[in-house]
């Protein structure tokens, strides 16, 4: 009797996605867009969060917003409120974004004449994380009330993320949470991660984090 083959589906599906998630940052790198996948738990203040962002650099950057939900478009009401481009993408119970999703996406979105893109990815800190979705950075918020042990529980959203936003610092006093050891747990799974803390709802730390984002949108493009 011959031997049965073995086919590690999820090694294949992960390599296939890979190559597409290549291709599709290139091809953004060639029209001078920017991707931005922004990922966290939900309820982390991300709509809040994108929103004090776009408008604070709508002025000089034309923006496009992909909102990534299960159902509902009610992110997508709210980022429409600052005059961003807004897409809403409904996952068919899907709880990730991958690179041809992505792309479809995008060319519903029609990203001609956009400077830089913003997908808010499904709220999770498990499925977005395993899947490149072609985004030139990643980026992740991780608030307050969720605790300083998630980049413990959670390694992999944290390892691949090139900016780690700590929002909800008004709030701290009420929670049991150490900023120092948060900070030490991030670096932990990922030395080069930029950690800005923020507070979306007062506006504290913002100015950092809308600089860090120009200056990566801005250094893309002239490269």
């Amino acid at each position: 009797m011959e031997p049965f083959k073995i086919l590690e589906i999820k090694k294949s599906v992960f390599d296939d996605n890979n190559q597409q998630a290549q291709k599709l940052r290139q091809e953004l790198k060639e029209k001078k867009i920017f991707l931005l996948n922004l990922m966290s738990s939900p309820g982390s203040g991300k709509t809040t969060t994108l929103t004090h962002t776009i408008n604070a650099l709508k002025d000089g950057l034309n923006i496009g917003v992909m909102e990534a939900d299960i159902d509902s478009d009610v992110d997508a009401r709210t980022i429409q409120q600052t005059g961003a481009k807004v897409i809403q993408l409904h996952t068919g119970g899907m709880c990730h974004l991958d690179a041809e999703m992505t792309r479809q996406g995008l060319e519903g979105l029609d990203t001609s004449g956009t400077d830089l893109v913003i997908l808010e990815n499904v709220g999770n800190l498990v499925c977005p994380a395993e899947f490149d979705t072609g985004a030139s950075r990643n980026a992740m918020i991780l608030s307050v009330p969720e605790g300083d042990d998630k980049p413990l529980k959670y390694p992999l959203m944290f390892s691949i993320c090139d900016v780690v936003l700590i929002n909800k610092v008004d709030v701290m006093p009420y929670f049991n949470f150490d900023m120092e050891k948060c900070k030490a747990n991030i670096k932990l799974r990922n030395p080069n991660a930029q950690i800005i803390p923020i507070s979306a709802l007062t506006g504290d730390g913002m100015e950092e984090w809308i600089n860090w984002l120009g200056n990566e949108v801005k250094n893309w493009c002239a490269e």
